[in-house]
């Protein structure tokens, strides 16, 4: 056998290398799971602070060229579409409980009216 040969014939008797848990490349995906775990937690709890600030940001002016795009109104009962539904029985909707006004997900940045509507309302899982 050629010294090519012996360089390109792969020998299957041995098993693949495993690399010790103390190894760079361990300690790298060590790190990295730590990072996507905090990064979810950290998302999670962001999520929650928006919905609690959802009191405080300015509410959106049905005029607003993305209130308009998704025909919000401020109050369900002149939409003929909301049957019955509002803001505050949709699943996008960020508001406490009893809040007149909280955060949306269509609209980032901006509040919505509880007693309002948009075609986007999605029901509550």
């Amino acid at each position: 056998m050629s010294p090519a040969e012996r360089l390109t014939r792969t020998d299957r008797s041995h098993p693949p290398r495993r690399t010790p848990l103390s190894s760079p490349e361990s300690e790298s995906r060590r790190r990295l799971l730590r990072n996507l775990a905090l990064a979810a937690s950290v998302g999670t709890l962001a999520s929650t602070q928006l919905r609690a600030a959802g009191e405080e940001l300015p509410l959106i002016a049905v005029d607003d060229p993305a209130a308009k795009a998704v025909k919000y109104v401020e109050d369900a009962k002149k939409a003929k579409e909301a049957q019955g539904n509002t803001c505050t029985n949709c699943s996008l909707y960020g508001g406490k409980d009893g809040a007149v006004k909280g955060a949306c997900q269509i609209f980032k940045g901006k509040a919505v009216k509880a007693a309002g509507w948009c075609n986007a309302w999605a029901a509550q899982e």
